[in-house]
């Protein structure tokens, strides 16, 4: 098959949970298929278009953000979703146009909602297949649950949402089928768009080859080690850390008293760098290489409450054998079972306490993270995520051709 990929950003370096999933499929996509390559370029780094060897083509099309618009007449009369009018910029359908002219395609595959008004302007006959690096309509959703909103903010935000359901649904009409990271958000998407929608379940993954217990085996510091692992200008980060350090630490320090935080990930919004002032807890920002940290870590924490999108960290951790305490919701969309495979927490008493037992029990401990280990291994390796897709376009267009 030939395939066009096109990304509202230059997903690398592998900085963001986001950039590892759309670059290692893209990447896995390319050792089957014939890869063109389109995306929006804020960096202007050109040298990054070495990681991209895997691809036939390549156009990064310089891109900025559009001011938010204006509430009236610009955002209240226009029917686009404001979060999507963000991605707009004159030229960029051109640039597609002309990166596109004259090749035939089997397949469009463009990642998340905001790109849809790229790519629906290209000539109809290929497949058209959005990758959703999360749901927006459901992650707003669940957002608007637990951040501290003023009224304005909430009329405006659930303004959006009404705005985002009718264009999601004006898009799945419109395209073969759309990829989703769990069955939360094949379920939410069940219920609100039409049932004849495709849509295809694709976990995230690991690449083991890098995030390797070989190269990095577990050399846990002396005191024990609570590890945070995501960007930090992500609101799902900053709520889940903010429900820690509000219910769940003080809790964790009459069972631990001696126990570290280790908070690593780039962008620290202020209120994530004020964390760094209470005792035993370090925040690095931005590090070069995230392996050591887990490999000094004796538990990854994951006490997000905001579901949807990508969440690799867990992945990641029981790759290298760090075992892993986690939300429910933090947890969606990977086969990993309680107790087996990870401890799962919902209320700040069973978190404290499911961090307690693991900070104290090297034998749980061990057996968590060779179980979990050896999970991910058998079933969330980016090799084998990217042959399950290859064959999934495959069958999709055997199934389209007359």
């Amino acid at each position: 098959m030939r395939l066009l990929l096109i990304y509202p950003y230059v997903p690398y370096p592998l900085n963001r949970g986001t950039y590892h999933r759309v670059y290692n499929l893209a990447r896995e996509l390319g050792r089957y298929h014939a890869i063109d390559l389109f995306c929006l370029d804020e960096g202007g780094d050109a040298a990054r278009a070495e990681a991209f060897a895997f691809a036939q083509r390549i156009h990064f099309e310089p891109f900025a953000h559009p001011p938010w618009p204006r509430l009236f007449p610009q955002r209240l009369l226009n029917p686009v979703p404001t979060t999507v009018q963000h991605w707009s910029s004159p030229g960029v359908a051109e640039a597609l146009k002309k990166f596109a002219s004259g090749r035939k395609y089997d397949a469009v595959h463009f990642c998340d909602l905001v790109l849809w008004q790229y790519a629906s302007l290209l000539p109809r006959g290929p497949l058209r297949i959005m990758d959703r690096s999360r749901v927006d309509w459901l992650f707003q959703l669940e957002e608007l649950k637990h951040l501290q909103v003023d009224f304005t903010g909430r009329l405006l935000r659930r303004e959006n949402l009404w705005k985002l359901g009718r264009y999601e649904r004006q898009v799945a009409a419109q395209i073969d089928a759309t990829v989703v990271c769990g069955p939360e958000d094949e379920i939410f998407l069940r219920r609100h768009v039409p049932e004849a929608v495709k849509i295809k379940v694709l976990a995230n993954g690991v690449d083991e080859a890098f995030f390797s217990r070989e190269i990095f085996p577990p050399r846990p510091e002396p005191e024990p080690t609570v590890l945070f692992c995501g960007a930090m200008d992500y609101s799902p980060n900053v709520d889940g850390l903010k429900w820690y350090f509000e219910e769940v630490d003080a809790l964790l320090l009459k069972k631990t008293p001696n126990r570290r935080v280790l908070i690593v990930g780039k962008k620290p919004l202020p209120a994530v760098q004020a964390l760094a002032a209470r005792p035993g807890v370090t925040v690095t920002g931005e590090v070069p290489d995230v392996r050591p940290y887990y490999q000094k870590s004796w538990v990854q924490m994951v006490p997000l409450r905001i579901g949807g999108g990508t969440r690799l960290k867990i992945v990641e951790s029981l790759a290298l054998g760090t075992p892993v305490v986690s939300t429910t919701i933090g947890a969606q969309g990977l086969d990993l079972r309680d107790g087996e495979h990870l401890l799962l927490a919902d209320t700040p008493d069973d978190f404290a306490t499911q961090l307690a037992l693991i900070l104290e029990d090297e034998a749980l401990r061990t057996r968590l993270s060779e179980a979990g280990r050896a999970q991910v291994l058998a079933h969330y390796t980016w090799r084998q995520l990217g042959r399950e897709l290859s064959e999934a376009y495959e069958t999709l267009l055997k199934e389209k051709l007359p």
